[in-house]
């Protein structure tokens, strides 16, 4: 028996012995879902903060790079990237609101040669193989060391009086509603420019906290606090309400800018401890909290519905002793109120820790529990340089077991809930060379409501047509054609074609019978 067959073997029988302690809510999953999940968001974070290899780079081998790292990632079966264009109030694109990054050029405010613009490049090859484009921002970061040297045009030199030094790093002052407005003006300029399918930020708001050091926001407090309500005893109070006002007032700028684009975030693993909870409603873990601690209060946020999509890093192993793994994706998965949610997966951990007394590493007991509930629908990796090495494998593991055939990212349904227009005119094309299948649609860029990218499914003669079984899918592409294979002429097959809009929602399929 091959590796592939073993490692697929282990995979089924890893579920059926993980159903038998499941709970209700992960039973109802479809066995197919667990295996060959049509719908799963399969991201990869593309970090820049901290990365030297861009800033040695010239703009061809920058453009080589991200054309290889993408094809890679595609083969992998990555279907969403999440690029840091904003690390550290800097830009690895063209803006007139901040100098470009220094992790990009070397320099701060220096441009890279010809006017490369990293972002725009990268919307378009990521569009090119039908992956989405998230714009990764950090909202308040500022400075990682007093040894930066910030351009001269950079807003900290124009109002310094908004920033504060915090364990030797400047940040936004969350507290000034000005900060506030910046950050969005941000998002907007992006949004209106470049054609990403999300803005995502992470779990860096009010910055980690550093031993024997107040945050020092007592001026924004006195000057803003008792105006909005908040008592001299109601600092972390204040504190949440900030980074909620922020995460408002993006959504807010998304909806008025490009209504379609998604907001997500990224946050630290742990809402709160059970301990910090009157109630109890916090998860059993020990360690570094949102709420309390970096005064992000995540579950408003996905309640509320001011973002579209949640992504706690849960980094840990499974059985760690103050942060097990288990334990968090199952209270993640029970506190999503019907909203998207991701698991944040570290690549390096997984493969690195083992699970007893087996000795293999923890990928596949981590992909068996993430797809097992309802309510979690896709994981994204970190980082994605480790992917882009086989770190241990974990690639070669993904093309041939867990991301064997494609898969459509889930339906943004609370965004946009019905189907698009079903292709026209499905024909064959003979040329020369080639013999392809051609269709129209009603595709308009601007307008998601309409086709945005389509899937090819084959059925053999007198096979049941099928299209929830992804393993049918031949192709998922942005152009209205197909090439297809050549098999002696006399075998039958039927192709069906479907649109899928700009929110994932996909329409009825379009036939044909065809003779290969």
């Amino acid at each position: 028996m091959n590796k592939n067959k073993i490692c697929n073997l282990f995979f089924i029988i890893a579920f059926i012995l993980f159903l038998s302690s499941c709970g209700t809510q992960r039973q109802r999953v479809k066995f197919s879902d667990i295996a060959h999940p049509k719908r799963e968001f399969r991201g990869a974070w593309l970090s820049t903060a901290w990365q030297t290899r861009y800033r040695t780079m010239t703009v061809p081998q920058l453009k080589s790079y991200f054309i290889r790292s993408l094809d890679e990632l595609q083969a992998q079966g990555i279907n969403a990237v999440i690029f840091q264009a904003r690390p550290y109030a800097d830009a690895f694109y063209k803006s007139n609101l901040e100098p470009w990054s220094a992790f990009l050029t070397g320099v701060q405010g220096v441009a890279p040669e010809g006017g490369f613009d990293p972002l725009a490049f990268l919307v378009d090859e990521c569009h090119k193989r039908n992956m989405e484009l998230h714009a990764w921002l950090n909202p308040y970061r500022v400075t990682a060391s007093d040894n930066d040297v910030l351009a001269r045009n950079h807003i900290y030199n124009r109002y310094p009086e908004r920033f504060v030094r915090y364990g030797g790093k400047i940040y936004f002052d969350p507290g000034i509603p000005e900060n506030r407005r910046f950050i969005c003006d941000v998002v907007k300029d992006i949004v209106m420019r470049y054609d990403v399918d999300a803005i995502h930020m992470d779990d860096y708001f009010y910055p980690y906290p550093v031993a024997g050091e107040a945050f020092p926001d007592d001026a924004s407090f006195n000057t803003f606090a008792t105006k909005q309500g908040f008592g001299r005893n109601q600092l972390a109070d204040w504190r949440r309400n900030n980074v909620n006002l922020l995460i408002e007032e993006v959504k807010y700028t998304l909806l008025t800018s490009k209504p379609w684009v998604r907001f997500g975030i990224s946050p630290f693993g742990i809402y709160r401890n059970k301990r910090s909870t009157p109630d109890g409603s916090g998860s059993n873990t020990n360690g570094l909290q949102n709420y309390d601690d970096l005064y992000a209060d995540v579950k408003l946020w996905v309640k509320k519905g001011w973002i579209d999509y949640n992504m706690p890093q849960i980094y840990w192993e499974i059985g760690h002793a103050a942060a097990d793994y288990k334990t968090l994706i199952e209270w993640w998965a029970e506190n999503n109120y019907d909203g998207h949610l991701y698991i944040g997966q570290d690549v390096k951990r997984t493969m690195d820790a083992t699970t007893l007394p087996s000795g293999a590493n923890q990928l596949n007991e981590k992909m068996v529990l993430s797809r097992s509930f309802t309510t979690v629908h896709g994981n994204c990796f970190w980082p994605a340089y480790e992917l882009l090495d086989n770190y241990k494998g974990v690639a070669t593991r993904l093309k041939n077991t867990y991301h064997k055939y494609p898969a459509l990212i889930p339906a943004y349904t609370h965004m946009h809930h019905k189907k698009p227009k079903k292709v026209d005119d499905l024909q064959e094309e003979y040329t020369a060379t080639s013999h392809s299948l051609t269709w129209s649609s009603n595709r308009e860029k601007y307008n998601p409501e309409s086709a945005q990218y389509f899937v090819v499914y084959r059925f053999a003669k007198g096979e049941k047509q099928n299209l929830d079984n992804p393993q049918h899918i031949i192709a998922i592409t942005r152009d209205q054609k197909v090439v297809l294979p050549y098999e002696g002429g006399q075998k039958e097959y039927k192709y069906v074609v479907t649109s899928v809009d700009g929110f994932h929602n996909e329409s009825k399929g379009k036939s044909k019978k065809v003779k290969l």
